[in-house]
């Protein structure tokens, strides 16, 4: 099995989080999930079998959750 089969495996099987806020703004969220080796997976919630997630290495996520946070993408 190579690592492209190895993370699509790991895809199927994950945990999809999504913010409990997801509800109250018309479903315009992300879902995210912890996978292996300090990466995550994120997807939209209105097509989790849509587009292939991004996967990201958990330093990105954290900095963008801490930036998000902090008001930094605010319009």
């Amino acid at each position: 099995m190579d690592v492209t089969d190895k993370l699509a495996a790991e895809l199927e099987t994950a945990q999809w989080r999504k913010s409990s806020f997801s509800g109250a703004n018309g479903g315009d969220c992300i879902e995210v999930a912890q996978l292996s080796g300090d990466r995550f997976g994120i997807r939209d919630t209105e097509q989790p079998d849509g587009v292939q997630p991004w996967i990201v290495r958990g330093s990105v996520l954290r900095a963008f959750v801490a930036g998000a946070k902090a008001g930094e993408f605010d319009f």
